[in-house]
């Protein structure tokens, strides 16, 4: 379940006073389901984690490690610690100002496109903001590679909007290029799916855990996109290695504190914005700008380019 020999150190405090080490594989209304070295159990989270939360993502959440105290009878096991993240998913949730734990302790983010009706590269611009903020290594996967004829041309274009990050062509029906994605489970590593809804994010589910407990619904025919199925993150852990979290479709996405997230996904282009002769440049048509020069060379696509523009104003 991701566990470490590091962990399993520090843990050492927590062993001594009689707590067990787990993992939260789903989150409920009132509960938790935490999977442990021998058993999966239900277990409720101490007033005191609640009250000591500063915001919402500080509570325990998907895919955090915990110090669980045994149920005593029939009653529920008890989160007594959140053990320390390693990397955290959050996103602005909702309709609200506060962050959302989307994922804890993920390695790798699978973000699922495809290239019909969703296929849109300002929206993976912010998955990739949203994962490379995390502190997780993005992976792009185009599924439903089998449909168009023109897949190659989908995923030129990605590369070059997205330069430096590993994608992936695959069809989750068919199993095409599953095999060249499993080595980003290796290690015992953890890694989450982000994308919208209908992309398939289910269907790669079962087959990269060789079950079948997500939901999948048939593809529609008009545009090639699947019914949203996943209403809830859930960890599975992988009997041939490594952990999984698939997440719900995300119809809009709002970064939390995205003013760190737009440098850390456009750091290309942040370094040549540092050489502009004006520090408020708005690479435009500003005399001495770095940017547009890198530009007109060639080094920088014009889409990249205005998807960062826009992201910056936005801040």
């Amino acid at each position: 379940m991701g566990w470490s020999g590091q962990r399993q150190t520090e843990f050492g405090v927590h062993a001594a006073n009689g707590l067990i080490p787990g993992r939260i594989v789903s989150e409920h209304r009132s509960h938790f389901r935490v999977a442990t070295n021998s058993v999966e159990l239900s277990a409720a989270m101490t007033g005191r984690l609640r009250n000591a939360a500063i915001q919402r993502s500080d509570l325990a959440g998907v895919g955090d490690f915990v110090a669980l105290r045994p149920a005593a009878g029939d009653g529920a096991a008890t989160i007594e610690e959140v053990l320390r993240r390693t990397s955290a998913l959050i996103r602005k949730a909702s309709g609200e100002q506060r962050p959302q734990l989307l994922a804890a302790n993920v390695d790798v983010v699978f973000i699922v496109t495809a290239p019909d009706g969703d296929f849109n590269l300002p929206r993976i611009e912010r998955l990739l903001a949203l994962v490379r903020g995390s502190a997780a290594a993005p992976v792009i996967l185009l599924n439903k590679a089998d449909i168009p004829d023109e897949v190659h041309s989908v995923v030129d274009q990605i590369v070059a909007f997205a330069p430096g990050v590993p994608v992936h062509a695959i069809s989750a029906r068919s199993g095409g290029g599953i095999s060249d994605i499993e080595r980003y489970f290796e290690g015992n590593q953890t890694v989450g799916l982000i994308g919208s809804s209908g992309v398939g994010k289910s269907t790669l589910t079962n087959k990269l855990t060789g079950y079948a407990e997500q939901a999948t619904q048939e593809v529609r025919a008009h545009d090639s996109r699947g019914r949203h199925t996943t209403t809830h993150r859930q960890l599975f852990i992988r009997p041939q290695g490594g952990s999984l979290i698939d997440t719900p479709g995300m119809r809009g996405l709002e970064l939390w504190k995205s003013e760190d997230n737009v440098e850390l996904n456009f750091d290309d282009i942040e370094a040549l914005a540092s050489r502009c002769r004006f520090r408020n440049c708005r690479h435009d048509c500003e005399p001495g700008c770095a940017v547009r020069a890198a530009l007109e060379r060639g080094d920088i696509k014009s889409a990249r380019l205005a998807s960062y523009v826009a992201h910056a104003r936005a801040q």
